[in-house]
């Protein structure tokens, strides 16, 4: 459906459209994508630190920084997130031996296993993009990196 059409709205001009219906369309899979994690008790920033320590096993633990510098939402507050994930089983937080300033974090397996039930998520959040072919979605990504370059 067309954006003037779902808002009922005009605009300025097409790139004023273009914003609104980017952050029209971004506000809507997030909140499809936030019912999914709702399911599994996890918010979208909870998901997002675990992944980054799954996907970082090898090089486990990483410390706050790390998580921080690959966040999706640059604004979170990682150690509370931290915290919480903590306090639900999901990571080990410990002393960094070197720095006691720092924190090393790991997933738990506990962790792994949510992640592993969670795999049918992953394929919900592709289906998001169900009405692209992936030659579309290829276009999409090109022109999304343009916009931040």
């Amino acid at each position: 459906m067309k954006i003037e059409n779902e808002i009922k709205g005009r605009f300025r001009n097409e790139y004023h459209k273009g914003i609104i219906n980017l952050t029209y369309t971004v506000n809507q899979l997030n909140y499809q994508f936030v019912q999914f994690l709702k399911k599994h008790g996890l918010t979208t920033q909870q998901y997002n630190i675990l992944r980054v320590l799954r996907g970082f096993r090898s090089e486990n633990p990483v410390s706050i920084s790390f998580l921080k510098e690959r966040m999706l939402d640059k604004n979170s507050d990682v150690s509370r997130i931290v915290d919480k994930l903590y306090d639900k089983g999901l990571v080990e937080r410990k002393e960094n031996p070197t720095d006691r300033r720092q924190k090393n974090i790991e997933i738990t397996e506990k962790g792994l296993t949510l992640l592993a039930r969670m795999d049918d998520c992953e394929k919900k959040i592709d289906t998001l993009l169900r009405n692209l072919t992936v030659e579309e979605v290829r276009e999409l990504n090109r022109l999304l990196d343009k916009i931040r370059s």
